[in-house]
């Protein structure tokens, strides 16, 4: 448990809760990252600016952070870049097919007690566990 980090795991959780709250009362919108990328293609002109600030807030956060603490998150080395494309299009099949992402399902849907999210959150999680089964155990892909 090299990588265990509960306080930076705890205020990472805390501040996505606060952002998925204020939104929801400021905006009365939901903070599913998916549907809110969705909207700055698909919604009508007049709705698109909170979502193309809130997109920004993301960036601006990962990039503040890493500004500040700059050897925090070092990125894993040695993965193959077509696995990484891969998979990268298959979360974003999955997103689609499950109308919407984990911060959508499992912070917003699951508050709500939607019976939906809690399925679609259940299954990510249970996807997760095998992907990371059979790249490292069975492909033997670890870094």
């Amino acid at each position: 448990m090299e990588n265990f980090t509960p306080y930076s795991a705890l205020a990472g959780g805390a501040l996505i809760g606060i952002a998925s709250a204020m939104l929801l009362f400021f905006n009365g919108r939901i903070a599913g990252i998916s549907g809110i990328m969705n909207g700055v293609f698909f919604a009508p002109k007049n709705d698109r600016a909170w979502r193309l600030l809130f997109l920004a807030g993301l960036v601006a956060g990962g990039g503040l952070l890493q500004w500040l603490m700059p050897g925090f998150n070092v990125p894993r080395q040695g993965y193959p870049v077509e696995l990484l494309a891969i998979g990268g299009f298959l979360v974003g099949v999955g997103t689609r097919i499950a109308n919407g992402c984990v911060s959508g399902h499992g912070v917003c849907g699951i508050a709500r007690l939607s019976i939906r999210s809690i399925a679609a959150t259940l299954t990510f999680i249970v996807a997760g566990m095998l992907t990371v089964y059979v790249i490292r155990h069975l492909l033997e892909l670890t870094a």
